[in-house]
């Protein structure tokens, strides 16, 4: 079938129309589920006739993020997919990519703009598939009579969806790659670690992992906490009787109000965010760390890598508070610090410890835990720096993977006048995503252990071995694991 102005496909639930655009087959807002609160997904319902899918679905309730200030509190019709494809039909059988979008597991939608798959299905010669997935207190509270990790669950539909339907769009269900960035990224890496999770993808990309996973007792103190706000019982049956929009306003509220549970938070209370998965013992039955390392996705190629400003995006929001702060993220490692950065400023010295905690260290161990449980594993860092943040921080990437560099978050990272570098490592990310997604790897050698092999993205990339080996030192003989509740 080629790409007519306005292709139709039948998938298991009917019929759906999309538009042409760009050169690919673009169809938006098919639901893939239905979400009842506080609820595993469901099913979603079949439909007679043909199904118009041009638009983009609504996003799930959620809390406003800098660069990304939306706010979708409308019912049912939460759990949509879009596909983009450059030869729609069952015949094709080209790689897939299925994105997991971010937002500190409290915030995002499939439809921003810099989320459009355009440039990568048509330059890639792949069927790029997004959707939306539950956030917020609706995905992520750990609350009495709720499955815990609802948005990892609604992840799952969402992949089992490919797996039913990709083919008729062009895609092949068993050439499958999730990538995803920040919270994005955390998910698929604890979706490599859920046995629900297991066959529905061969491949995985994870840009900047975030390190925090909570332990059941933590995630039930923090989800009492945000049921108080509201004068309720920490308890599904309750919260589900609640409009979406109060509860996404008491999630603000206990935002900010975190720091006040420091002693029984420790440093997720320094964090922007009270939702992370759980591991809750079934749906994640082990953090991601211990599970990759026992060879829980040694069948799943993995490319995990971070940028190398992390934090600089938070510092340019004025989130450094001093340098106290090395006393919180690293206890004991204080010194350490001082000693392998000796020009670095009490700021800087915080900016580099909340960047080790949350994300590169994080994401560096898990590249180790993967190759020791056998799987295969390429690390990278984005290393060339915007001049608009004035650095490689967390976030850059995200345009630069998609080749959206002149909208939305593109224009946010990169100014309303695009940096010429910007295209060039921009193609470069394209072309390793892309390669990736089809087998023949992302470009570089894979990494082990003692040879640390990692590719830096920048104007001339290069493979080195780890960069960042000052924080590697200092973070050697620490464990990644679940967060607890420390009293």
């Amino acid at each position: 079938m080629g790409t007519t102005a306005e292709p139709e496909v039948r998938i298991a639930t009917g019929r759906v129309r999309g538009r042409a655009e760009g050169g690919v087959a673009v169809f938006r807002g098919i639901p893939y589920a239905r979400p009842p609160r506080f609820g595993a997904p469901e099913p979603a319902e079949a439909w007679d006739g043909v199904r118009d899918c041009v638009a983009f679905g609504p996003p799930p309730p959620q809390q406003s993020t800098v660069a990304s200030p939306v706010q979708g509190h409308s019912g049912e019709s939460w759990l949509t997919v879009n596909v983009w494809s450059p030869s729609p039909g069952p015949a094709a059988g080209l790689p897939v990519m299925v994105w997991i979008y971010g937002g500190a597991y409290r915030a995002g939608e499939s439809g921003e703009s810099v989320y459009d798959g355009a440039v990568l299905a048509r330059e890639g010669n792949v069927v790029v598939v997004t959707f939306n997935y539950r956030v917020g207190m609706e995905g992520f509270a750990h609350v009495e009579g709720a499955p815990a990790n609802r948005g990892l669950l609604d992840q799952v539909a969402a992949l089992e969806w490919v797996r039913e339907n990709v083919a008729a769009f062009g895609g092949d269900p068993g050439r499958v790659t999730v990538f995803g960035e920040s919270a994005g990224a955390g998910s698929l890496i604890a979706l490599m670690a859920m046995p629900r999770a297991a066959g529905l993808f061969g491949r995985a990309i994870a840009q900047s992992v975030p390190g925090t996973y909570f332990s059941a007792a933590l995630a039930a103190d923090l989800g009492a906490v945000l049921a108080g706000e509201l004068g309720l019982p920490p308890a599904a049956e309750a919260l589900a009787a609640v409009e979406p929009g109060r509860l996404v306003e008491a999630a603000e509220t206990a935002t900010a109000k975190m720091r006040r549970y420091e002693d029984r938070w420790g440093a997720v209370s320094y964090t922007v965010t009270p939702f992370s998965p759980v591991v809750d013992g079934e749906v994640l039955p082990r953090d991601p760390w211990s599970a990759l390392a026992g060879g829980a996705a040694r069948d799943v190629e993995l490319v995990v890598g971070h940028t190398r400003d992390e934090y600089r995006l938070f510092t340019q929001m004025g989130r450094v508070q001093g340098e106290e702060l090395l006393g919180v993220f690293a206890p004991g490692r204080e010194q350490a610090y001082r000693d392998a950065f000796p020009s670095a400023g009490p700021e800087l010295l915080d900016e580099l410890v909340q960047s080790d905690w949350l994300f590169r260290m994080p994401s560096l161990r898990l590249a180790d835990a993967q190759a020791a449980g056998g799987g295969r594993v390429w690390a990278y860092e984005l290393t060339w720096a915007t001049p608009v943040i004035g650095g490689a921080c967390h976030g850059l990437d995200v345009p630069l993977v998609f080749g959206n560099l002149d909208s939305g978050m593109g224009t946010f990272f990169l100014g309303r006048s695009t940096p010429p570098e910007a295209a060039a490592v921009s193609a470069a990310f394209r072309r390793s995503w892309t390669g990736f997604a089809a087998g023949e790897g992302p470009g570089w050698q894979p990494y082990t252990p003692e040879e640390r092999l990692t590719r830096l993205f920048d104007v001339e990339p290069a493979t080195v071995p780890y960069p960042e080996e000052a924080s590697r030192r200092i973070w050697a003989a620490h464990t990644f694991g679940e967060l607890p509740l420390l009293n």
